[in-house]
């Protein structure tokens, strides 16, 4: 089963999981990069091998359309789209 975004509290949130803290921290720095791209931002948490990540947009206080296009760009970084 693929791991989807899900919709909680007014954020997008998702959860990935990888092989060791070193993965982890490559993909936060791979899609920190895009993120400033899109001067688009996630909220980052990070526990040893698992990254979860909440998007929403900061100022509007809710979901927008580029918290869900900041979630594909992500999703396509790993190959999960």
């Amino acid at each position: 089963m693929q791991n989807k975004w899900i919709q909680n509290s007014g954020k997008l949130v998702k959860t990935f999981q990888f092989k060791d803290f070193k993965e982890a921290l490559k993909f936060i720095n791979s899609i920190g990069q895009k993120a400033e791209s899109m001067n688009h931002h996630p909220k980052i948490i990070i526990i040893y091998n698992s990254v979860t990540l909440e998007l929403w947009t900061h100022d509007q206080n809710t979901i927008t359309d580029l918290d869900f296009k900041l979630a594909d760009e992500i999703d396509r970084q790993i190959g999960e789209s």
